[in-house]
């Protein structure tokens, strides 16, 4: 008797799961989606580091240095001058990664001591992806002083040193660079999960149907459910900003109203895809499950824990249409970088472009979807 209750109540369950589309969706698609596009992007190896080369030496040993650091393929010369400034410059700007500055006088410091230093000057934002260019560079060095003592005939292979200097995080804390990409989530689980859960609460009341039917418009009702959560999403910010600042100790470099006009356009995005995730899920269960799973992809995908640089080059393209990937660079490019409006403005254009594309296309499926 017991057996066959289970039987039927088991019956009545998968019926359950398999009617729910939603679910069954999340189920099996979701999953196999993150594993194929998360197992490429989410790496700590920094495969390609774009150098800027100050080869103040110009000897046979400074050329050969630079080739060897080009011929691993963890460095991809992109830039060069006999001028630091100028690569200094090009750092800001986001045009490359590491600077290699070849000090005059490398091939007489080998030859006649038998060491010599070269500097590295990382783009510590990302203090991690920095330390392993640091190692690569270190490495591959190690590797060239061993043949120039082949080559040479010494039993002792010279010394080149890597003397590093980090831009923006000179410590590589790793709480800096963490606590403004942590911001951004935070801001997104308010803008986004809040606003599927509340439309979807009143859809279970049926209090949806009711407004549907009232004077009321559409819009009107849209503008009065986003509001006030947008609203609160930017006074989490404020809190968050204030407690990154005194209690982790996190540098704020750059301006604050940039950063609260930033992430006012940024949430128009976030909260259309809670808008639109309320008009795929029935119940909160729902809702809340279909945005864990769009969150975890925009996490992994946005830099936040690993360099979006470490990617693939088709998993970049990809990750170029998440908007929390372009918020996370701008929040850390003015906390930690002091970045005005003219180096943030790539970034600022993209969160307005998918902000406005986002929540068009939300409101227009809830306006279907209610009609």
């Amino acid at each position: 008797m017991k057996l066959r209750a289970l039987r039927f109540l088991l019956r009545k369950e998968f019926l359950q799961i398999r009617r729910d589309h939603v679910i069954l969706g999340m189920l099996f698609g979701m999953p196999l989606v993150q594993l194929l596009l998360l197992a490429n992007a989410a790496t700590f190896e920094v495969k390609r580091a774009r150098m800027y080369v100050v080869d103040q030496d110009r000897t046979a040993i400074s050329r050969g240095l630079v080739r060897r650091l080009a011929g691993s393929g963890r460095f991809e010369p992109t830039e060069a001058s006999g001028s630091v400034a100028l690569a200094d410059e090009a750092m800001l700007e986001r045009r490359v990664d590491v600077i290699v500055v070849v000090p005059h006088g490398l091939e007489a410091d080998v030859v006649r001591d038998g060491r010599a230093s070269v500097q590295l000057i990382l783009n510590a934002e990302d203090g991690a992806a920095a330390g392993v260019i640091r190692s690569y560079a270190g490495r591959i060095l190690g590797s060239y002083a061993a043949e120039l003592a082949a080559e040479s005939g010494r039993q002792q292979p010279p010394r080149i040193e890597v003397r590093q200097r980090g831009w923006y995080n000179a410590e590589l804390e790793y709480r800096d660079y963490m606590v403004p990409g942590i911001l951004v989530v935070l801001v997104t689980m308010v803008g986004t999960l809040l606003t599927a859960m509340n439309i979807v609460r009143e859809k279970e009341a049926g209090t949806l149907d009711q407004l549907n039917v009232t004077p009321v418009s559409r819009g009107t009702f849209i503008a009065a459910k986003l509001i006030p959560l947008w609203s609160l999403a930017l006074l989490d910010l404020a809190i968050g900003l204030a407690v990154a600042r005194f209690v982790f100790g996190v540098p704020v470099r750059g301006s604050i109203l940039l950063v609260f006009v930033a992430a006012a356009v940024y949430l128009a995005g976030a909260l259309g895809i809670g808008l639109w995730i309320s008009t795929v899920a029935e119940t909160q269960q729902q809702a809340m499950f279909v945005t864990f799973s769009i969150m975890m992809v925009y996490m992994l995908m946005s830099g936040l824990f690993t360099p979006v640089r470490a990617m693939p080059e088709w998993a970049q393209w990809v990750a170029q249409l998440s908007p929390v990937m372009h918020f996370t660079q701008l929040m850390r490019a003015v906390l930690l970088k002091g970045a005005g409006p003219a180096d943030v403005a790539p970034q600022f254009a993209m969160l307005g472009v998918i902000g406005a594309a986002v929540l068009a296309l939300a409101i227009r499926q809830y306006r279907k979807r209610a009609a």
